[in-house]
């Protein structure tokens, strides 16, 4: 189950579930507190943000697979190392990946 944190018991619930938090399983789980308020349940407060800024983001590739060792960071690298063919744009690292940036002359 996706909603399952990795540290959690066996038989966990989920921390989608009405029962999260509340049921024989939690117990001695270390998100139990976490859990049982609810505060799991509540939207990511970062996706407003996100939104915000992919807002000036013109063009957008999105990259994603429901399988693992699929090569999805092998494709996005391939293309921002296309995408910066174009002299006008450099490809950076960061701890996120490979992305693509256009570089403005300020002369």
């Amino acid at each position: 189950m996706a909603d399952v944190p990795s540290n959690a018991p066996a038989h966990c619930p989920g921390t989608a579930s009405e029962d999260a938090g509340k049921v024989s399983a939690c117990q001695g789980c270390p998100n139990q507190a976490l859990c049982a308020s609810g505060a799991s349940k509540a939207p990511d407060p970062a996706i407003q943000e996100i939104k915000e800024k992919m807002m000036s983001v013109k063009h957008k590739i999105l990259v994603l697979s429901g399988k693992g060792g699929v090569g999805k960071s092998t494709v996005s690298a391939h293309l921002a190392h296309g995408i910066a063919s174009d002299d006008t744009k450099q490809v950076h690292q960061s701890g996120s990946g490979w992305s693509p940036v256009v570089r403005i002359s300020s002369f």
